[in-house]
Order: C-alpha cells, then structure tokens, then sequence
C-alpha cells in the first residue's frame, strides 16, 4: 500500500517515482532529457497535485545560473529581457502592463539576488545581463492522485480534468490511482476524458531496489499539445512561472507547511522515499494534521538544538537541511544526466 492510507502519503510516493522512473516507459528521449518534480503546483484557477517538468539537460545547467530560488513572474520579465549591454531599463525591457515602479523594485530585487547587473547613470537605473536565460522547459505533465478513484471521485474529478485537456497548459495530463490487481482496473471503466492517461500504482515498502514502485499504464494519454503553442506567449509564460516553481520547491517541499520542529516528526524510508512519520500517532500523518493546532504537536526541547552535529539547530532544522539537499542534488543529477545513467538520490 502506502504509508497512513492517505492521498498525501500516495502523492509523496508518485512523485518520488516519477523522480525516478518517468517516463511510464522508461524510456527518456534519445536526445538526452531531465525531469524536475513538483506537488501542488497550478495556477489560479487550478491546482495539480503532481507536475513533471521534462527539461533540456544543457537548459537545467544554464539555469542554474540564477540560483537555487524560483523567479517569479516579475523577475522573469527583468531577466528574460536584459540586455547584453548596459541600458537604461525602461528602454531595455518590454512595457509590462503595469505601472514602471514595480518593474524598478523588480530590478532591485533581481540585482540583490545577482541575476541580472544594476548600474545608476545620472538619475537612470540601467542593467545588463549576467548570462542569457535558457530554453530549459520542453514539457510539463499534470498528474492528478486519486488512490480511490470510485465512481463518486471519478464524476467530481472528471469536470477538472477535460478543462485540463481543454486548456493545454500541460501537454499530457495523467490520474495517478491504486492498482486493484483485477484484470480490468475499475479507473478504466470510470468517466475520465479520453485523453486523460491512467496510471496504477502499487507500492511495497521492503520489495528491493525499484521493485518498490511499480506503475501500469493502463491508458495512455493523448498529447493535448495545442498548434499555435509555440507562438502563444501568454501559455509560454504561465508555463515558464510554473516550471520555475518547481524549481524552486520539488516535491518534499512539504515540511514547509508541516511542523518538523515538533519533536514526534520524523522522517521514515518507504521503498526508495522518505516520508514523514509522527511518533505519537504511531503513523503517517497528513498534511492538515501535522500543524500547531495539533493536539500532540510538543516543540523541540531548548536542549536539542544544542548538541552540535549533526543537529545544529534541532532535528527539525536538520530535517529541512536534509530535503533541502536532496533537491539540489537531484537538479544537479539531473542536468548532468545527458548519456549517463542516473544515479539514485539517496
């Protein structure tokens, strides 16, 4: 199964595959390919619970130019559009929509972080380039969890995924569900769009190298890829902000919205992934539990933060450096992966 029954626990171990095994196939491109993976990622009007971002390897690398932090939508139309040689801003960069003071306190914030070079020339602010920002996003894949996926959780799902198809912000959309060992998989048999991959998932904990994960695609998707992609630049765009999110976060993100600081969080190997595991309820918890209206959420004692290594800061600092590592690695791993095998993120 998977740890504590829970969609959250299911997630964790889909983008922890995906990580390591996508594509379904397993086959990347002949080219050479990279994939990023991301969890609650979306938009404003809709949110996916996982998104695999296949990159170009040289891309990822040259990315990695601007640092380990996300560019949000302002930075990127700073760093996207600066100049190779000094300019004053407002005549190097494209009118934004919006009013030039915020476009300045971008510039601002993008020089603090060394992404783009500020100079002042008289009262004019100009820029200039560190390096060009790259075409590192070849595709984005939206994969929807339902470990359950009944008749009542298909008709609710089914609304969002054909405005997923219809919308083509990602060029394949998947619904990741439990496989059932029946001969036909229920989720066949369920009301998901056509175009809508499937993929089912069992999972086994003590099963020996990739043997933990094993995923069927009992479906395969349609590429809702739309003509005119290449010359729509808003979809570009929302894209890119997208792909730098994941960036930015991955997938263990989650101990940004838990409490690792509470001295019952832990983290527990599952197959090839590590989840988190609360020692008071004996099991994987949630997400919405593990917070400070918990019942049994107890801070770290004063005195653990205290003993020096590999502490330094308390387990739950620990925790974070730990995940935090795991996803640089995985990028650099990545972006290096170009005719090599790749190697396991431990």
């Amino acid at each position: 199964m998977y740890p504590g029954d829970a969609e959250f626990g299911f997630e964790l171990l889909v983008c922890r595959w995906a990580e390591e095994a996508w594509p379904p196939d397993g086959e990347r491109s002949e080219d050479g390919s990279a994939v990023l993976v991301a969890r609650q990622l979306g938009t404003k009007r809709r949110r996916w619970d996982t998104v695999v971002v296949e990159c170009d390897p040289a891309g990822l690398t040259a990315r990695a130019r601007f640092g380990d932090r996300e560019l949000d939508s302002d930075l990127l139309h700073v760093v996207r559009n600066a100049p190779a040689e000094w300019a004053w801003y407002r005549d190097a960069l494209p009118h934004p929509g919006y009013p030039w003071r915020y476009v300045r306190a971008a510039v601002h914030r993008a020089a603090g972080r060394g992404v783009v070079e500020k100079r002042r020339r008289g009262n004019r602010i100009e820029i200039r380039r560190v390096a060009p920002y790259p075409d590192w996003v070849r595709r984005i894949v939206a994969i929807e969890n339902k470990p359950d996926l009944d008749a009542s959780a298909a008709r609710a799902l089914s609304d969002q995924l054909t405005r997923d198809v219809e919308d083509a912000l990602a060029d394949e959309v998947w619904v990741a569900t439990h496989a059932t060992g029946n001969r036909v998989e229920p989720a066949l048999l369920e009301d998901v769009p056509v175009e809508v991959g499937i993929l089912a998932f069992a999972f086994d904990a003590d099963a020996p190298g990739e043997g933990w994960a094993d995923a069927a695609v009992e479906w395969h998707p349609s590429d809702v890829t739309p003509p005119d992609a290449e010359s729509d630049e808003e979809r570009r765009t929302t894209r890119l902000e997208l792909a730098e999110r994941a960036y930015g976060s991955g997938w263990r993100s989650y101990h940004d919205t838990m409490r690792p600081d509470c001295r019952h969080f832990e983290l527990r190997r599952f197959g090839r992934a590590l989840v988190p595991h609360c020692a008071a309820k004996e099991r994987s918890q949630t997400a919405a539990e593990c917070a400070g209206s918990c019942p049994e959420f107890e801070p770290e004692p004063p005195v653990w933060r205290t003993r020096g290594w590999p502490i330094e800061g308390g387990p739950g600092k620990g925790i974070k450096r730990l995940l935090g590592d795991r996803r640089t690695r995985v990028r650099e791993c990545e972006a290096a992966a170009e005719g090599k095998e790749r190697p396991f993120s431990r």
